[in-house]
């Protein structure tokens, strides 16, 4: 396996869907569980499109971090910087439906948020080879609401800094993870100074900068050299240098959205890794990148699951052949 260019650190758990819609948590007879984390989604992705990727993250010594670990390591994801907690478990998340489908966090079972083996990488333990032979950063925002995996993000920016990679900031928004939605702000505001690339819901761009427009966002940020902000069925807003543009969304038969925006985020850095960045400063191109991680991140929407469901990058380009956005 060639060395990883692109590096995501993060989490990776399990998310456990109830099987029955419209129960409450404890009426819930049965679960399904799926892989998932959105930078450990981002990394399968990417290797599935042919972008050599490695994941960074921590999970238990336990049966969940076992089945995490061999499916990264099945899928081809480098796994020289996952670390494992002999006492921390890998996380579950629990999430119940309605009757019409839709999704709601139900709880970590029985533990607190914080005992989880993803809050518990160690900064000294990142290894200085992966950032080394690197080109891309991948960060969420999840690891900055507990002190050590926090320290270990601090960590990867200064390395990612020192061997001069590109670092892509995918915002990741969930308040369930944090104590204090003010010091989640605060924290993560703090960091955007030091991003090449913003990737945001339209919701997330609303909390952190009251605006949903990419070109305000990287006007007031000036040190970004792209920002995406995604609105799902509705499409993505983008600020690519000086293009700036807005496309519809593909429309799909869907039967899942979990994990189509880090599709997309792979999508989109798949094809900055092939043409390069200074090839973002003519429009046409910029679109075309665009369209290509909004057919990655569609195409991810007709199976069940966020990892499962991932395309080949034949499966996209077939897909791009045939449809028009």
């Amino acid at each position: 396996m060639s060395n990883p260019r692109v590096l995501c650190l993060g989490e990776i758990m399990f998310d456990c869907l109830a099987d029955q819609m419209g129960l409450k948590l404890e009426e819930v007879r049965s679960w399904t569980t799926y892989p998932g984390g959105a930078p450990a989604n981002v990394a399968c992705a990417l290797v599935k499109l042919g972008t050599p990727a490695g994941f960074i993250g921590a999970v238990g010594e336990d049966e969940p971090g076992n089945t995490l670990v061999k499916l990264l390591q099945d899928i081809g994801v480098d796994i020289t910087g996952v670390q494992r907690h002999p006492t921390a478990p890998t996380r579950l998340v629990y999430v119940v439906r309605d009757l019409a489908g839709d999704r709601s966090f139900a709880g970590f079972g029985k533990f607190d948020t914080g005992e989880f083996g993803d809050t518990r990488l160690q900064a000294k333990q990142l290894p200085h080879s992966l950032f080394a032979e690197a080109d891309y950063l991948v960060l969420g925002t999840l690891e900055l609401a507990y002190p050590e995996s926090e320290a270990a993000v601090h960590q990867a920016l200064k390395l990612a800094e020192q061997y001069d990679l590109k670092i892509i900031l995918d915002v990741n928004w969930r308040p369930v993870f944090w104590q204090d939605a003010n010091i989640a702000r605060q924290k993560i505001e703090a960091l955007l100074q030091r991003f090449d690339f913003l990737k945001l819901t339209k919701e997330e761009a609303g909390f952190l900068f009251e605006t949903t427009d990419p070109g305000a966002i990287t006007y007031r940020l000036n040190s970004l050299e792209g920002v995406l902000v995604t609105d799902g069925e509705n499409g993505c807003a983008y600020c690519l240098g000086e293009n700036e543009g807005k496309l519809p969304a593909f429309s799909m038969p869907v039967v899942d959205t979990t994990g189509a925006g880090d599709s997309f985020l792979a999508g989109f850095i798949h094809q900055l890794s092939k043409s390069g960045i200074q090839s973002l400063r003519d429009a046409e191109t910029a679109k075309q990148v665009i369209t290509y991680a909004s057919a990655v991140g569609a195409l991810t929407t007709i199976k069940p699951g966020a990892i499962a469901s991932q395309p080949t990058a034949a499966e996209v380009d077939a897909f791009l052949a045939s449809h028009e956005l």
